[in-house]
């Protein structure tokens, strides 16, 4: 199975330029993706393309990924109803620092064959021209009417669209354009990649490069992602679903894998995992069978959760799971830190106990449990509720005699009540 053939076949492949699949299965080639840099981290949505140049790496392919500190400061209007803010330089500059170290995960740098990968800048070169040059040596080449043709120009030009187009907005498809012109002169890159919204921008640099140098090059699209029920991928309540672990936990990270849809599951297991095309055939077959397994689910989950966070990040999300659905021991708390176990049961109460309080002595369980009605209303609920035998501290059944001492505080950090199934509240230990 060839790259084109097992882009088709994981549901990756939208558009293509003609002859593109002939020209792979002859040679080897240099292909390009752009990341946006308008965030210090990517988010799930990216792993499209990230997904993209890996596939490309595994056939022996060059893949470069190409952070737009240039075009960062403009904003790609493609798929967008209102104009992005502008960007400046120490903020980009740290933007794009972040999303190498998460590229690393996925695409290797090292390699000593033509594979290897590459990470470029368009600020690099951009920067260079100055308006009247990039007006005269660039612009010329490109008309308005062709321009004016794509779809992103013609949906913010629109009469639904309130907002217009700026100047600034316009010229991004002939930056765009010249990114996959220079590249083709610097690294004999001949192919660029990117989701369906981005097949004008690609057919801009495909057009220039034959006005400009006589070459031909080449072109190819994913589909944009969606949910089974239309909904858009990589979206939750809270927002965005990000790869770093500063702005979406692993654990969430995790989670989110985990409770994707059966029909959802089927299509992301080929679209985001590694796993080879056979394997894949029988873990959909076996799921099929035992859905309620949600072996798929699980394999996302977990492949996912390893790639972008590491092995051990994996093992305490996989804990973190067990945790909240009442499969684990006080041992296994003790693996989290505060932090963790305030991200996991999110909404949970959380107050603070000083050490001067407790004393050499400690604080009756009962007093505790009641302090200021904050998880349960009086002494006398707490009373009934201990009695009735529906209080765990730290995952363990504790009674009305119990005195709590600051050795009940997991790693002299946090104590972690719970009443009955669901109820949840955190004891932090303060200074």
């Amino acid at each position: 199975m060839n790259l084109i053939e097992e882009l088709r076949w994981r549901g990756m492949l939208q558009d293509i330029v003609p002859g593109l699949e002939e020209k792979l299965s002859k040679e080897k080639v240099a292909a390009y993706v752009g990341f946006d840099p308008t965030a210090d981290s990517l988010h799930v949505g990216h792993l499209v393309s990230i997904r993209l140049l890996a596939l490309l790496q595994k056939h022996g392919h060059k893949p470069i990924a190409l952070v737009g500190g240039a075009t960062g400061m403009i904003g790609d209007p493609s798929g967008k109803s209102d104009e992005r803010n502008l960007l400046d330089q120490e903020t980009l500059a740290r933007n794009i620092a972040g999303i190498q170290s998460q590229l690393t995960r996925f695409l290797d740098f090292e390699k000593t064959d033509f594979s290897n990968a590459e990470l470029k800048n368009n600020y690099d070169w951009i920067s260079k021209f100055s308006f009247i040059d990039f007006a005269r040596d660039i612009g010329k080449y490109i008309t308005v009417n062709y321009m004016m043709s794509k779809d992103s120009v013609k949906k913010r030009l629109s009469e639904e669209s309130r907002v217009g187009m700026s100047f600034t907005e316009f010229t991004y498809q002939l930056i765009q354009g010249y990114d996959f012109l220079h590249l083709n002169k610097t690294l004999d890159c001949q192919l660029q990649l990117g989701g369906s919204d981005q097949w004008g921008n690609i057919t801009t640099g495909i057009e220039m490069a034959r006005k400009m140098e006589g070459k031909h090059l080449y072109g190819a699209t994913c589909p944009l992602i969606t949910k089974a029920d239309g909904t858009k991928f990589g979206k939750t309540e809270s927002g965005a679903v990000w790869l770093s672990a500063q702005k979406t936990s692993p654990y969430k990270f995790y989670q989110f894998w985990l409770n994707v849809s059966d029909q959802d599951a089927e299509k992301y297991i080929k679209i985001f995992t590694d796993i080879e095309v056979e394997e894949i055939k029988t873990m959909i077959e076996q799921h099929l069978q035992e859905p309620h397994q949600r072996l798929l689910q699980k394999t996302l989950a977990v492949e996912l959760t390893k790639t972008v966070h590491g092995k051990p990040e994996l093992v305490k999300a996989e804990l973190a799971t067990s945790l909240f659905f009442g499969k684990s021991s006080v041992e296994d708390l003790s693996k989290l830190t505060k932090h963790e176990i305030v991200d996991i049961f999110e909404g949970a109460g959380v107050q603070s106990v000083s050490r001067s309080r407790l004393g050499e002595c400690g604080i009756p369980v009962v007093d505790l449990l009641s302090e200021q009605g904050v998880f349960l209303k009086s002494k006398g609920e707490a009373r009934r509720s201990l009695k009735e035998n529906s209080i765990a501290i730290n995952k363990e059944k504790v009674n009305e005699h119990k005195v709590i001492t600051r050795d009940d505080f997991v790693n002299d950090e946090y104590i972690l009540a719970q009443r009955g199934k669901k109820t949840y509240f955190i004891y932090t230990l303060e200074a």
